[in-house]
């Protein structure tokens, strides 16, 4: 069986940014602003996480693309490789955060590896 068309596109650089769109206002602490572990949690339908590229769209852009959203928070490729993550595109301007384990699979792995990725985002944009 053919392996699904994630190869189409090389692989991105380690100084690409991520855009992580943040889609619940519980996602961000708001005594420090800070973005909290719970947007980097991989849901138990996903294959990775969903990021657009910044080289292809600004933070409002993504923000633009939904409803309703709390903010824009951008990570480094380098930073998600450095804690054993990756980051696979799979369209001109989006990609997925993958080797995320479930909630319901690895429950400590995955609340270390949503906290680290937490830490390295920084919110780019919030509704005015």
């Amino acid at each position: 069986m053919a392996e699904p068309n994630m190869r189409q596109f090389d692989p991105l650089p380690d100084n690409a940014i991520v855009y992580r769109t943040l889609l619940r206002k519980q996602w961000i602490d708001e005594d420090t602003g800070r973005v909290k572990a719970d947007a980097y949690f991989l849901r138990v339908n996903e294959h990775g996480l969903s990021v657009n590229l910044a080289s292809a769209c600004s933070p409002q852009q993504c923000a633009e693309l939904f409803r309703k959203c709390y903010g824009v928070a951008s990570l480094k490729v380098k930073g998600v490789r450095e804690v054993g993550l990756d980051v696979e595109q799979d369209s001109v301007n989006h990609a997925n955060v993958v080797g995320l384990p479930c909630r319901e699979d690895d429950l400590a792995e995955a609340e270390r590896l949503a906290g680290l990725l937490a830490r390295q985002s920084q919110i780019v944009w919030k509704p005015g």
